[in-house]
């Protein structure tokens, strides 16, 4: 296996320290423990052991089966696995998603399946899938998995096909006990939890205002901080909405996530976080671990987390592959969090700030995806076509299996719904839609 045109196809330079540290020590007649904190990677890691473990010539079964605790996780790393493993045939089942669809692409016997544990299970009891020829067991945030409950889904996966050559096991926490049913075969263990090299550059700031107003301080801190891109973390969807109510009176573009909203809701409010139509995003824990959400500027903690261990989690999502960042956290005048820094800054705000820019994209989508043999290039090339639209009013495209999305500049959003969408892509009739 040949890495750097994978690297090249992720827009990546070179692995990081526990990227290499994992391709150096793994060795495929043992099982594999990796941990390392949340962001640093992991995924990739991974990927790039199935692929060099993959037989070209195999074609009886599925040879490797990933399982996940979640389904945004699951489209997380099937846009990895996808880019790393180009030309294998990957399916992702998970709970919300059609399981007929998800039968039918199974019938074409996949290299690498990836699936949350009720889903795999599922398919396993309806026949949908035969285990035999999986050699690769992948557990990727084994200990979220059984934080969320699923420690008989997981036994039942495990029991299930005891012929695999190797386990390989993910987490951003260390337990103190793995589970006897993993029945892992000397494991190799790579640790890089308490990598001081590694660990992100973040800057911890407070702000002091009284409970009463609380609203109104979150309002105007993310009026200061202007263009960043903001998570701003809640205990609870109550909370969330709250907030989101507030944002809308005072027409500040944002998006929520959690776990009340649709899932084609909840990959939409990320989708747009990613691509830069929106830059503030309201979530509660259900954001903090395992999610595509690269450059994130600063993290707001509007309730703070019970544990250290969610309050660490949450701080994951910034200062990300060698970026900085800043934590802020809300308290009030009598609150004592143990887990901020000692001389932790504190944030005095003006009375007043000006409304932040809106942000220079806007998602538009049309109903064809990859089941109509339609990818980036084809929707590119289809808007480039007339000379009305330059390439830099082109942003980031998503393409799914029966739909696309397309983040392009603000001002020619409209130009685009009116005059595109009368024309055809691979013979498709094309229509775009506002998000």
């Amino acid at each position: 296996m040949t890495i750097q045109p994978i690297l090249a196809r992720l827009q990546i330079e070179q692995l990081n320290d526990m990227q290499q540290a994992v391709i150096t020590s793994f060795q495929p007649e043992n099982d594999f423990i990796l941990l390392s904190p949340t962001g640093s990677g992991k995924t990739l890691a991974f990927a790039l052991l199935i692929e060099q473990l993959l037989d070209e010539n195999e074609t009886k079964g599925i040879q490797a089966l990933i399982v996940i605790p979640t389904r945004e996780l699951a489209l997380q790393i099937e846009s990895v696995v996808r880019q790393v493993s180009k030309g294998r045939k990957i399916v992702c089942c998970y709970g919300g998603n059609d399981s007929r669809s998800e039968k039918k692409s199974l019938a074409g016997i996949p290299d690498i399946l990836i699936g949350t544990p009720g889903r795999i299970i599922y398919h396993i009891e309806k026949k949908h899938l035969q285990t035999t020829g999986i050699h690769t067991l992948v557990l990727d945030e084994y200990d979220k998995c059984l934080e969320l409950g699923f420690q008989e889904q997981l036994e039942l996966i495990t029991n299930a096909m005891p012929q695999v050559d190797r386990k390989i096991l993910t987490s951003a926490t260390k337990l103190a006990e793995i589970p006897a049913y993993f029945s892992l075969n000397t494991p190799v263990t790579v640790d890089f939890l308490d990598n001081r090299t590694g660990q992100p550059d973040i800057a911890f700031k407070k702000v002091i205002c009284p409970a009463q107003h609380k609203l109104k301080t979150l309002f105007k801190l993310v009026c200061s901080l202007e263009s960043k891109k903001i998570l701003i973390f809640c205990n609870h969807r109550e909370a969330v909405d709250h907030i989101s109510e507030l944002l809308d009176d005072r027409g500040l573009i944002h998006d929520i996530f959690h776990g009340g909203l649709e899932q084609r809701d909840r990959e939409l409010s990320l989708l747009k976080f990613r691509n830069d139509s929106n830059r503030i995003l309201i979530t509660t824990d259900l954001a903090a671990r395992g999610l595509d959400i690269p450059e994130v500027n600063t993290i707001i903690h509007y309730q703070l987390p019970a544990k250290e261990e969610s309050f660490v989690h949450r701080n994951g999502r910034t200062a990300r592959m060698n970026k900085s960042g800043e934590v802020i956290v809300l308290l009030k005048p009598d609150d004592n969090f143990p887990y901020l820094p000692e001389n932790t800054a504190e944030i005095i705000l003006e009375e007043e700030y000006a409304l932040p820019p809106n942000t220079p994209f806007s998602t538009l989508y049309i109903p064809v995806g990859r089941k109509n043999k339609v990818n980036k290039v084809d929707i590119v090339g289809y808007l480039l076509r007339s000379g009305d639209i330059n390439k830099d009013d082109i942003g980031l495209i998503e393409v799914k299996d029966k739909e696309a999305y397309i983040a392009v500049r603000r001002e020619v959003a409209s130009k685009i719904i009116k005059t595109y969408s009368d024309g055809k892509i691979k013979g498709n009739k094309i229509k775009f839609y506002r998000t």
